[in-house]
């Protein structure tokens, strides 16, 4: 039994450790490589630059909240909203043709995969998240 509740343990610290490393990274990178994002950006929503920054530093302090115990749950909740709030980005994506210019391309089969398996996946991921008790149980 305790080599059982050893191995959860070690499962959610893998997984949460994971998550708050995935999207600290992902975080940065919206200021390491804003070229990348700016095109993937909606032309419905104004202050582009701003949209790309503001989502890169949510990311990264959401990041940053995975990695607590007592920061944990509201971090996870607040990525569920996040990632709610990037599926316009997703769809317009799609609507573009899965491909910018001088980006991101790939088949449109893959944007499609993206927006329905992955992406509620990845908010999944945060649900469960969310549930871990800061003492594993």
């Amino acid at each position: 039994m305790i080599n059982q509740t050893n191995s959860m343990r070690l499962k959610q610290g893998v997984s949460i450790y994971a998550m708050a490393a995935f999207y600290c990274f992902a975080g940065l990178n919206h200021f390491v490589q804003p070229e990348f994002y700016l095109p993937l950006i909606p032309d419905y929503l104004p202050w582009e630059v701003f949209v790309n920054y503001a989502s890169g530093a949510l990311e990264l302090i959401i990041g940053i909240g995975l990695f607590f115990p007592f920061s944990r749950k509201a971090a996870s909740i607040a990525l569920i909203i996040l990632l709610a709030l990037f599926i316009p980005s997703h769809v317009h994506f799609i609507v573009i043709g899965s491909c910018v210019e001088d980006g991101l391309c790939v088949p449109a089969w893959v944007a499609w995969l993206r927006l329905m398996v992955i992406h509620p996946l990845l908010m999944y991921w945060a649900y469960y998240v969310s549930k871990i008790k800061s003492n594993g149980k």
